[in-house]
């Protein structure tokens, strides 16, 4: 093999490993740690674990051993694990951190009707494991509902037996009692409704008499032992109005505290207590009613807080500091979260507040009442805490899981999500590259790396935070960028374990030589929010503006990049379908009493449609909308917000004449305006407007009830250069903005090699022309040559500038200390056809040159002479990479697999 074949076949290996890279294994290299944002303690990564063919309705755990009851008649592995399955008769005892079954098997079992383990408590002492539920025998023994099983023997206790005629759903035990919640009417014969409490070793009935008009659901003892609270369906105990929670003595049963009709709404019950050191947490389902979760003080019983998502919460867990719930949240609007929309089952959220934390792994809503996850227990095992959960769910982190799972305090595996990038520049010098924060399900605080034209080496490193309903936007801005040259930009992002994702997908910018006036003064003007619609992927939305972190999704694939845009230069809009499609921003947000809307559309529309507006939801109708702009089916403009009262501002012209047209909308201390085309087309006096947390829409939303309603809330056409200010435009800002948007800007022109090679003076006879590589060196000769097809300059422009840029490949010593030179190709040549021996004539006049070039898949750009490149325009040209050294440089030819390296030419178009 000689040199030069063996330099290729490093090349090649090269490019295998960028590949890789690309793909995110380059990540695998960080050493892997047990780390996720605090203070949540568990993964979000699902274990390995033996499932029901049921439901799961309680766990209990002691030590490394859970126990888990319910609706099901036998476990089986997890999909792809080892062994049978396991006959498990509404009961299963399993290993906290193996998820196997252990040696205890316990069968609950009824005569008539359908057995079923509903509550399990342990002894303080961990060595008695109460059973509650419906069932007439345990192994073959004779009980009625409530059973005792002795843990160490696994075997239920004959001297435990008392008398529990209908469902028992709930258990709370201390030293010497045992605390039933359920259905049930009497107990032993005596009156005991829905609440009573037992001797835990003998059974024996207590005076304790706490008498409900609805079932029990929950209990939990406070920690003092002096006080036990109740939650459920009823409307009083013992006689006096409290709905669904109650405070009682734990000897004797009489209110300790009584919750007031309004407190929980009569539609809603509590369906499972937990409590910490100075407070207790409600579960709360209702049907149109409450149902999320309350904080109460221990102190005085009296709420902290309260979380008013939506979504039928079935369990919560405290757990060092964090409560966690089991539920399908579908609708946290009302505490700032996300808006109704997709289920979410498992959240955690701090004791001290509200606001939910980065955790959230998800199941489904399975089967039987379709509620999703029903209970939590934490267990332990090795100095391991494992966070366990049942219920409904078939489904968890979206593989096939059936009635259990759980979650580890170590070994966070899963990786954030890939970001999606862009990168953007309208004034020489700089480059803002932003990209949608990833989404990691345990970890709400990233670590992101930016990575330069395919460098190894990151050019910048930063920090920020996202939840599942909340994806602000990230950016940074480079500064150390020269005008005219093009730049490549990658993202990876990275949790606090070390695992990172793959790289984004490149996003490429050419530095303008001059300021895009439009772009700039919109930044400059003051917009939070500024859409220009020129990224290439799906689903993503780019903030142009200076603060850049309110990017926007694609709903239902809008088409991108659509030509000619609104404004001058190098600018795309985004189609729209009339039908589907819109763009709604990515983070939640309030509007200021003073804001300005603006934007920019194209169209022939007769069904009208939303250009831009506010709403309180994202891929749904918004059922509170206003501060929008909406064309009726004539195609004229209306301006509306609410207060009370729809009041709107409309034009007397009509716009669907498929041309482009600027709209500006401002509200503040002087009212309402409405400018098209620079000209104002109407005012009212109005000031105030509906207040409410919601998201800006493009293309679409809800106008239900509005004047004029168009026959479609979704607008058929292009729309560009959307921006959104916290202040209100003037008069000559709207007219600066409209007259810019006509006025010359630089455009930038990309042109990759047509053809390109290179000839090896070694090996005289031989064609390189398919090779992946180029290579330069003066002794013994390799020379590289490219073809380009230069387009004409737009009419009325003319060529400011021109720059050639290359990349090394990814092999050891691919870059060059010596400099290279780009000269003019005078001789003819063909890519396939040139070699040492036929390679063609070269000019003498020097174009540029690049002194030296980095290793490690490095772009290297040089400006070309603009007179030399100009005279060209509209024809072929052809260029020769030379050197007088003998340190070889080793480039990506136009034929290599990492696309991004293909020998470039960016030429700038401006005015003359």
């Amino acid at each position: 093999m000689d040199r030069s074949t063996r330099r290729r076949y490093r090349a090649l290996a090269g490019a295998l490993v960028l590949g890789l890279a690309g793909a995110g294994l380059a990540g695998a290299l960080v050493p892997q740690a047990s780390a996720i944002t605090p203070p949540v303690a568990f993964t979000a990564d699902d274990l390995p674990t033996w499932q029901t063919n049921g439901v799961v309705w309680s766990l209990a755990a002691a030590g490394s051993t859970v126990f888990a009851g319910g609706t099901f008649s036998a476990v089986r592995p997890p999909a792809g694990g080892a062994g049978t399955e396991q006959q498990a008769v509404n009961f299963v005892a399993l290993d906290a951190a193996t998820g196997a079954p252990t040696s205890c098997k316990l069968s609950f079992t009824v005569g008539s009707g359908t057995a079923t383990v509903r509550a399990l408590a342990l002894s303080a002492d961990k060595s008695t494991l109460y059973a509650g539920g419906y069932f007439g025998a345990v192994n073959g023994l004779a009980v009625s509902s409530l059973a005792a099983i002795d843990v160490a023997t696994c075997t239920p206790k004959n001297t435990f037996r008392p008398s529990f005629p209908a469902t028992v759903r709930a258990l709370a035990v201390t030293g010497d009692t045992v605390y039933v919640g359920g259905d049930f009417g009497t107990v032993a014969g005596q009156t005991r409704q829905r609440f009573a409490a037992v001797d835990a070793g003998t059974g024996a009935l207590k005076p304790f008499t706490a008498n409900a008009d609805e079932p029990g659901r929950a209990l939990e003892v406070t920690p003092d032992g002096k006080n036990v609270i109740l939650g459920g369906d009823f409307f009083t105990v013992n006689g006096t109005a409290t709905h669904a929670l109650a405070v009682v003595d734990a000897t004797t049963g009489a209110l300790t505290k009584a919750y007031p009709a309004g407190f929980i709404q009569n539609q809603s019950v509590v369906k499972d207590l937990t409590s910490d050191a100075t407070g207790f947490y409600t579960a709360n389902e209702g049907t149109g009613g409450f149902d999320g979760r309350i904080a109460l003080n221990l102190s005085d019983f009296n709420q902290k807080w309260r979380d008013s998502c939506l979504g039928a919460t079935q369990a919560v867990l405290h757990h060092q500091g964090v409560l966690y719930s089991a539920s399908h949240a579908h609708d946290c609007s009302s505490v700032g979260e996300f808006p109704d929309g997709q289920r979410h089952h498992l959240l955690a959220q701090p004791v001290t507040g509200t606001g939910k934390l980065g955790w959230a792994p998800d199941t489904n809503d399975g089967i039987g009442e379709g509620i999703g996850p029903r209970v939590l227990a934490v267990g332990a095992k090795n100095g391991v805490d494992y966070l366990w959960v049942g219920g409904e769910q078939t489904t968890v982190n979206g593989h096939a899981q059936q009635g259990l799972t759980r979650f580890a305090s170590t070994g966070d595996t899963g990786v954030p999500t890939t970001p999606v990038a862009s990168a953007g520049s309208v004034r020489p010098g700089e480059v803002q590259v932003r990209w949608r924060t990833s989404l990691d399900l345990d970890d709400s605080r990233l670590t992101y790396r930016i990575y330069r034209n395919g460098g190894a080496s990151p050019v910048h490193t930063t920090t920020a935070d996202s939840l599942f309903f909340l994806r602000p936007q990230a950016s940074w801005t480079d500064t150390a960028v020269t005008a005219g040259q093009t730049y490549t930009y990658r993202v990876t992002a990275t949790d606090a374990a070390g695992n990172t994702s793959a790289l984004s997908a490149t996003a490429s910018v050419t530095v303008p030589t001059a300021v895009q006036s439009y772009p700039d003064r919109v930044r400059s003007d003051g917009a939070t929010l500024y859409w220009r619609y020129d990224d290439p992927v799906l689903p993503y939305v780019a903030d142009s503006s200076v603060s850049g972190n309110t990017s926007g999704l694609h709903v239902n694939g809008p088409a991108l990049r659509q030509g000619p845009g609104a404004i001058s230069g190098p600018s795309t809009a985004i189609g729209f379908d009339g039908a589907v499609q819109k763009v709604h921003s990515d983070r939640r947000q309030t509007v200021t009493p003073s804001y300005s809307l603006e934007t920019w559309f194209r169209t022939s529309t007769t069904r009208g449609g939303k250009l831009l507006g506010f709403g309180n939801n994202t891929t749904r109708n918004s059922s509170a909308f206003d501060k929008h702009l909406y064309m009726t089916n004539d195609g004229r403009i209306v301006f509306g917000i609410y207060n009370g009262a729809t009041r709107t501002i409309t034009t007397a012209a009509a716009f669907n004449d498929n041309q482009w047209h600027h709209v500006v909308a401002t509200q503040g201390p002087g009212g309402m305006v409405l400018w098209v085309d620079g000209q104002n087309r109407g005012t009212l006096p109005h000031t105030t407007n509906q207040a409410y947390g919601g998201y800006w829409h493009v293309g679409g939303d809800n106008l239900n009830n509005w004047p004029n309603r168009p026959t479609s809330n979704y607008f058929a056409g292009q729309i560009d250069e959307t921006a959104v200010y916290p202040s209100v435009l003037t008069a000559a800002q709207v007219q600066n903005h409209f007259t810019l948007a006509k006025a010359p800007s630089d455009s930038v022109a990309l042109v990759t090699a047509s053809e390109d090679t290179y000839v090896n003076q070694g090996a005289p006879d031989t064609n390189y022309g398919a090779s992946g590589s180029l290579a330069v060196r003066g002794s013994s000769l390799y020379q590289s040559y490219l073809r380009f097809s230069l387009p004409a300059a737009p009419a009325g422009t003319v060529l400011k500038s021109a720059t050639l840029s290359v990349k090394t490949s990814t092999m050891s010593g691919a870059g060059t200390a010596d400099t290279v030179s780009v000269v003019p190709v005078t001789g003819a040549w063909t890519e396939a056809g040139t070699t040492y021996n036929t390679r063609p004539a070269l000019g003498g006049a020097v174009l540029g040159t690049l002194p030296g070039v980095a290793d490690g898949s490095a772009v290297a750009s040089v400006q070309l002479d603009r007179a030399s490149v100009a005279a060209a325009l509209g024809g072929g040209y052809s260029l020769a990479l030379t050197g007088p050294g003998t340190d070889a440089l080793w480039l990506w030819s136009s034929e290599a697999t990492a696309n991004e390296g293909t020998p470039q030419l960016s030429l700038t178009f401006g005015p003359a």
